[in-house]
């Protein structure tokens, strides 16, 4: 079996600024967003985010299984971030990781601020999360799409979620790291939003961060997780467009042959 290497070059980032994928330090990578992509699903959304390639599908609120897990006010979210064996260069166990089972708790804690739980109790809302390719910063895509697929899913949500990271590379502050910038950059700073509400449901860091440096990064993550936010709207728009175009034609469909 031939094993690909990647050369890593001496700089992250030019003199004149510029990234190993071409960005400028504030840019966020091609980013596109469906929403309603599963039939069998009571909502789903897919990411393209670079290279990144991700699908959720949510299943919900239902009854919960086992009945011991319910909780007699609110509804139990349950997230399943689970990255396909193809997904890296290396091929990847398919038995669920430690880093898997925390990004899971990880991406469920970020989502619970936004959905109204406690209108459904003693019920289970599932959201699956399936890496189809790995380019850096999935546990943000990953969020981004689940809070599309739960708005698919009619789910009541207080906002939507945005979420980017955020990292230190060569010294530079810079949005929405890609897989080298992630794996050799200085740090790294995820974070998710309800930019309506203007509440931050998520924030790690990871590295030395000078204060000012910390501060930086976070009105970048801000900037960027507001951008992501408009392709989310825009995302939901064009699904309600093609709801309402096939309910039209359905309409016409049965006037015509009552």
């Amino acid at each position: 079996m031939k094993i690909i290497k990647h050369e890593i070059p001496e700089k992250l980032i030019t003199e004149d600024g510029i990234r190993t994928d071409g960005r400028k330090p504030h840019e966020l990578r091609p980013t596109k967003l469906e929403v309603g992509i599963l039939k069998r699903a009571d909502g789903s959304a897919y990411i393209e985010q670079g290279k990144n390639k991700i699908m959720v599908a949510v299943y919900g609120p239902r009854e919960l299984h086992p009945r011991h897990l319910a909780i007699p006010d609110r509804a139990l979210l349950r997230c399943f971030y689970r990255m396909a064996s193809f997904s890296v260069q290396e091929r990847k166990s398919p038995a669920p990781s430690r880093r898997e089972i925390e990004l899971s708790k990880v991406i469920r804690e970020a989502l619970e601020p936004a959905i109204f739980l406690e209108r459904f109790p003693k019920t289970a809302i599932d959201v699956f999360i399936e890496v189809l390719q790995a380019d850096g910063g999935t546990r943000c895509a990953s969020i981004t799409t689940a809070a599309l697929a739960l708005a698919d899913a009619g789910i009541p949500m207080r906002d939507l979620v945005s979420a980017v990271a955020v990292g230190k590379v060569d010294g530079h502050i810079v949005l929405d790291i890609n897989d080298l910038e992630d794996k050799y950059g200085e740090g790294d700073m995820p974070t998710a939003i309800m930019p309506r509400k203007k509440e931050v449901t998520l924030i790690q860091l990871d590295g030395r961060w000078t204060p000012e440096e910390f501060k930086q990064g976070f009105e970048l993550a801000i900037k960027g997780c507001e951008q992501i936010y408009q392709l989310q709207r825009e995302a939901l728009k064009r699904r309600y467009l093609e709801i309402r175009e096939q309910a039209a034609k359905e309409m016409e469909e049965r006037a015509e042959n009552p």
